[in-house]
């Protein structure tokens, strides 16, 4: 069983228009945008992630946003609720805030014994805000949210699955345990590491089989601590069965990706160098930031990509 896992790293979704992504997000839901740059197999489209001040782990969730997109189709194999914590009695003005800003399909629950407030993101994408008695990040408060209120970073991810017995037992070698049932939903959780550790599987053998489109999770990413812990973590899941990529210099982070049993990618991300490594903390993610082999792109990138607001 691995012990190098410390959490959520990140989320990466994908969208239909730069614009309306980055407005809902940094705008409505208050985060900042810690990186604007390009997807690496794509210069043509953004690669935006939004996080707290500085892009803590367990608080990055990215976009890809191809314009135009046609929406996913929601289903089995996927990641369908991207879920991060609020403190406590926050869920009321989340919804009143919501609700002034005309955001879709908003509804409340409890799951696991805590208060939750589902909704939808401009493609479609299902979120959630899940009040946490007890979450010592500090939230990011430029976005004009209310300390008070304000999002502290990933809760969980929850999976769709069809059978969620193998994605189980990859997440028990990952260093999960399985910790509550909530009907349909199981919880698996790793002990120490980020506040982002909780990992919920959904079974439902009849859901139809997911479409990835706008709106649809890319993958989701577990953090570690260095890329020689990155390393040691890719042999482990090699020789368990679930070979990797080779690591991957992403300019803020390294990563291997492998497909997990159910379908969702899986990603194991490095917590160093970080968001600030190109960018002065007081100025992340204003200016246009470019993997070395598309710097030559500049000009026409520039000219090509959607505005994001005026300081772009």
């Amino acid at each position: 069983m691995l012990t190098q896992i410390r959490g959520l790293h990140h989320v990466t979704s994908m969208a239909s228009g730069a614009r309306a992504n980055n407005a809902f997000f940094t705008e409505t839901l208050g985060l900042r945008r810690v990186k604007k740059t390009v997807n690496f197999d794509a210069p043509d489209v953004y690669h935006l992630y939004y996080a707290d001040e500085i892009g803590t782990p367990g608080t990055v969730m990215t976009y890809f946003p191809f314009p135009d997109a046609a929406r996913g189709r929601r289903g089995a194999g996927e990641v369908s609720v991207t879920a991060m914590a609020i403190p406590q009695g926050a869920a009321s003005a989340w919804e009143d805030r919501l609700r002034d800003r005309n955001v879709e399909n908003i509804a409340r629950d409890t799951a696991f014994g805590a208060a939750r407030l589902l909704f939808d993101g401009p493609d479609g994408e299902r979120l959630a805000l899940v009040e946490v008695e007890q979450d010592n990040r500090a939230p990011w408060t430029g976005g004009g949210v209310e300390a008070e209120i304000a999002i502290r970073g990933f809760h969980s991810v929850e999976m769709l699955l069809r059978d969620a017995g193998p994605t189980a037992e990859l997440l028990q070698f990952m260093g999960y345990r399985e910790t509550a049932r909530d009907g349909a939903v199981t919880r698996y959780e790793i002990e120490g590491g980020n506040p982002a550790r909780a990992i919920d599987i959904r079974t439902d053998p009849a859901a139809p089989r997911a479409q990835q489109g706008a709106g649809s999770v890319h993958h989701i990413a577990f953090a570690v601590d260095s890329r020689e812990v990155q390393a040691e973590v890719a042999e482990a899941l090699a020789q368990a069965g679930w070979p990797t990529t080779p690591q991957i210099d992403r300019d803020y982070f390294h990563a291997i990706y492998f497909r997990s049993p159910g379908g969702v990618l899986f990603e194991v991300a490095t917590n160093e160098p970080g968001f600030d490594r190109d960018e002065d903390r007081a100025h992340l993610g204003e200016a246009l930031k470019l993997p070395r082999q598309h710097e030559h792109l500049r000009a026409e990138l520039e000219r090509r990509l959607e505005p994001l607001d005026e300081a772009s």
